[in-house]
Order: C-alpha cells, then sequence, then structure tokens
C-alpha cells in the first residue's frame, strides 16, 4: 500500500523550470506577416513549369523569400461523344482536358516584387491569379 502511494506522489509531480533559467515573455508585438499568392494554371504543364520558373527567377533577384512553386492536384474534364448520330451507339470518341495548378507564395513582397511581376510577360496560355494575404 505505501509503495503505490509513492508512486502516485512522484506522477502528480509537475516538473519544474531548471535553476536559473527564466522564463522570457515576448514584449514585442509580432509584425503582421502579408503574403503575396500567385495561383499558376494552364493546359500544358511544360509552359506551365517554365512560367513558375520565370516568376520564381524575378522574385528571388530581389531576395524574397519563397513558399512553393506547390503542384496543386490536376483537374481532368472528361466527354464521350457519339460518332455517329443513330445506328452505330457503341463506337464512341472520348475527349479530355487537363488544368494543371501551381501556387507560388511569396512572404513579405517588398514594391519592388509587385512592380517586377506586374511587367513580366508570360507565354498565352498561362492564366495568373494573385491574391495579397
Amino acid at each position: 500500500m505505501a509503495e503505490s502511494t509513492l508512486k502516485k506522489e512522484k506522477a502528480s509531480k509537475v516538473p519544474k523550470t531548471l535553476k536559473g533559467e527564466k522564463v522570457k515573455k515576448s514584449s514585442k508585438k509580432e509584425e503582421a506577416i502579408s503574403k503575396l499568392r500567385i495561383k499558376v494554371m494552364a493546359y500544358e504543364y511544360k509552359i506551365l513549369d517554365l512560367s513558375v520558373k520565370q516568376i520564381i527567377d524575378t522574385a528571388v533577384r530581389y531576395d524574397a523569400k519563397i513558399v512553393g512553386p506547390i503542384p496543386l492536384p490536376t483537374e481532368i474534364k472528361k466527354w464521350t461523344v457519339n460518332r455517329s448520330p443513330f445506328v452505330y451507339k457503341n463506337a464512341r470518341e472520348q475527349f479530355e482536358m487537363r488544368v494543371h495548378r501551381r501556387v507560388i507564395d511569396i512572404i513579405n513582397p517588398s514594391p519592388k516584387i509587385m512592380d517586377a511581376l506586374i511587367n513580366l510577360s508570360l507565354p498565352s496560355g498561362v492564366n495568373i491569379d494573385v491574391k495579397i494575404m
């Protein structure tokens, strides 16, 4: 019986901080982190990867902190069409369209980075969505 009470006392003790260690409270206010989220979409992944590389190179040139590119799931749209309108119902064709997406985050962007990204010329077929968070 005495052993079980000793075990309970040992288990109930909360570990204390080491001697001389002080708990520091942060008196500084946390800075609001702004983030520039760039969503890039295209039908061809090769053109998409070249565009993403161009965006990243531009941001790195101005010493920006970059997260990504993060590949998002490929959206696949499929259609089935009859080859013949009447008799040959079993003869069908299938078509699909793939939309590839990437996300790039630039943390604390400067105005120079914003101007450089606005003036960036990307190939046709690449859609870009930019959000400031």
